[in-house]
């Protein structure tokens, strides 16, 4: 009887030391955060949706880089892939480029301490940002930065859904193919990418100068409007509320995790009420544990108020795109759900320019080739062990 009560109060004891650590971290965290809605730019787009397409291109560009590469993943894995692109940045760094590394420290968990060294031996600049800390372990534990930003002399950026792995590009017969959407940006929103990866870097290096000219050359415009929106775990709820409000016609969701906040999925169901068509697309199979589940009752409502939802089919869908009245595109690093809403650093672009919304709409289009609608039966007739798996997922939801 005595162990069961001292097991009972060490339990009690960890769920107020959760709930005052959540509580109290996440008060201080909105509190220090920082929003920036960067100038809309003119810039050039290019698109990639296959990993190997991708980091042939980016790995390309760095071998030609002669001044800096300035590199932020939430993920860099310790596999093949990952150690050429480790090698990739030695080399540059033995040249005299200068090459600056951030990885967040617990999505890059698998990068080992001699991998750390022979990077830093080779004069490459090393920093693990969003390290958890006291006194609130918990909930610094959570926020991570998953943003995934790389600069190569001030000129040329990436911004997108692919981390550093082998799964990216395809060699994961799980999650094989791996479908994601990645841009190659250049012009003056080049310029915001950089600003972003020197502040975050000067988080992490706090007494060490970031500034310099050399950073940001001049830059040519371009055909599309770009506009860089950065979060730390707030504000990017507001902005994608503002987005669906004003939607007239049509509203296309391309997410891996759909587990919206009460104010986006409230907006949704009022879009879809006024008349809007909405496309929602998701993966079949999963990465993660309990988040397919998580959306079922989302997934409810929405098809009963004439939503589609759709499943891809080939392989694992990483998108994270919008795209609103066929007119303004986004594309970043941000997950429909609530945990890139309210604790991830995260940065998108939404960009306006119909030359390259045609082309996003023929991914689009692509993509929903590859899937299938769900029906309310489909989501209605679910197992035991389905149901069961919801149940634990709604109040784990914010931390999926």
């Amino acid at each position: 009887m005595k162990t069961v009560f001292f097991v009972l109060a060490l339990l009690f004891i960890l769920v107020i030391w959760l709930y005052l650590d959540y509580t109290l971290g996440r008060k201080k965290h909105v509190a220090t955060s920082d929003r920036k809605e960067y100038p809309a730019r003119p810039g050039n787009v290019e698109f990639f949706n296959k990993g190997p397409d991708l980091f042939k291109d980016l790995f390309d560009e760095i071998k030609q880089a002669k001044h800096h590469v300035h590199v932020l993943f939430y993920i860099v894995r310790n596999d093949k892939i990952s150690h050429e692109f480790f090698s990739l940045l030695t080399a540059k760094a033995k040249e005299g480029v200068e090459v600056r590394l951030l990885l967040d420290w617990l999505g890059s968990n698998k990068v080992s301490k001699q991998m750390i060294a022979k990077l830093k031996e080779a004069n490459v600049q090393f920093s693990f940002c969003h390290v958890p800390k006291l006194p609130y372990l918990f909930y610094t534990a959570n926020v991570r930065n998953h943003r995934k930003i790389t600069i190569i002399d001030g000129k040329i950026g990436y911004l997108g859904g692919f981390n550093v792995g082998k799964e990216y590009i395809n060699q994961d017969p799980k999650l094989s193919p791996w479908r994601d959407y990645h841009m190659k940006l250049t012009g003056e929103i080049v310029h915001d990418l950089q600003t972003q990866f020197l502040q975050d870097w000067q988080k992490t290096r706090q007494n060490e100068e970031t500034y310099s000219n050399n950073y940001f050359p001049a830059a040519e415009g371009g055909p599309a409007i770009i506009q860089a929106i950065t979060s730390e775990g707030a504000f990017m709820e507001e902005i994608f509320s503002k987005r669906i409000r004003e939607a007239k016609k049509s509203i296309f969701i391309g997410t891996p995790y759909f587990i919206p906040s009460k104010l986006l999925f409230n907006d949704l169901l009022a879009a879809a009420k006024r008349g809007v068509r909405i496309t929602i697309l998701v993966p079949c199979i999963t990465d993660h544990a309990l988040v397919q589940e998580a959306s079922y009752w989302y997934f409810r409502r929405l098809i009963k108020s004439g939503v589609e939802v759709h499943q891809y089919l080939n392989g694992f869908y990483h998108a994270k795109m919008m795209l609103f009245d066929d007119r303004i595109c986004d594309i970043g690093t941000t997950n429909f759900d609530q945990r890139s809403l309210f604790l991830n650093y995260e940065i998108n672009c939404f960009i306006a320019d119909q030359t390259t919304v045609t082309k996003i709409k023929a991914f689009i289009n692509k993509d929903l080739q590859t899937s299938k609608k769900l029906s309310l039966a489909d989501l209605t007739h679910v197992g035991l062990l389905t149901k069961v798996k919801e149940t634990i997922a709604k109040p784990m939801a914010r931390f999926l």
